[in-house]
């Protein structure tokens, strides 16, 4: 109850943070309306895997598309990883959290890194989707058809939303060589409309897949030539998994 009372008295608020010095000591604005770890004001207690994963990916000079970018954390530690040869690419269907994304990067404008914000969802078709806004946190927003985080809580109102591909981004920016995906519930889908990037591209993957998704998505990227590991179980120093975690890491077979 008292979670729940927190959460609704938290929606709208916006704090403005920085990020660790290894990631460039950029600034950003967070919310607890998508999480109310947010309200910490060291973002490596935020989230500490996510960044770990960000310093193990992501090197100077790399292309790194964040596919449901939330607030940013992962695009803007990777902007301060990547320096100014590098760009990222933070996708987010939420209007909500697209404008706050924009917001800080007005906030780091004389930052050598070049960070887009593209306000549509991810899915394996081009086409409009409906995006439900978590009763919740803004983080477990989930797109109509999927199932959703059992952390969404029900959905506290709806917003129309253009889908595209990633396959379909390919034509429209510099191909990455790091993608994060966190779909809520859509991973299967997303994947459908990754072949060519997948095939062509190759990029190293990090990606959260639910129980509902893990089959399909293993099989996905098992036939594309990639090896998973478990993001969560001391990567990279551990071994590969044979099928894809919570938190999974997949790399091209060539780059494990």
């Amino acid at each position: 109850m008292l979670r729940t009372i927190l959460e609704r008295i938290n929606r709208g608020v916006v704090l403005k943070r920085r990020l660790p010095a290894e990631f460039g000591s950029l600034a950003l604005f967070v919310s607890p309306d998508a999480s109310l770890k947010y309200w910490r004001q060291d973002l490596r207690e935020a989230d500490s895997a996510l960044l770990h994963t960000a310093k193990s990916l992501v090197g100077a000079g790399d292309v790194v598309w964040d596919v449901g970018a939330n607030i940013g954390l992962f695009s803007f530690a990777s902007a301060g990883l990547v320096g100014k040869s590098g760009q990222i690419l933070a996708i987010e269907p939420d209007p909500w959290l697209a404008d706050l994304l924009r917001r800080s990067v007005d906030l780091n404008r004389d930052f050598d890194c070049t960070v887009d914000v593209l306000s549509v969802a991810v899915g394996g078709l081009m086409g409009v989707g409906v995006l439900n806004i978590a009763q919740r946190g803004r983080a477990t927003n989930f797109i109509a058809g999927h199932e959703p985080s059992t952390q969404a809580g029900g959905v506290r109102s709806v917003v129309k939303v253009m889908t595209v591909t990633l396959n379909w981004l390919l034509d429209h920016w510099p191909a990455p060589s790091v993608v994060k995906m966190d779909v809520e519930g859509a991973e299967a889908s997303v994947l459908r409309g990754v072949t060519r990037l997948l095939r062509d591209v190759r990029p190293s993957i990090m990606i959260e897949v639910s129980d509902a998704n893990q089959v399909q998505a293993t099989e996905i990227f098992k036939a594309a030539g990639y090896v998973l590991y478990d993001a969560d179980q001391n990567w990279p120093v551990c071994g590969q998994v044979a099928q894809c975690a919570w938190n999974t890491i997949a790399l091209p077979a060539g780059a494990a």
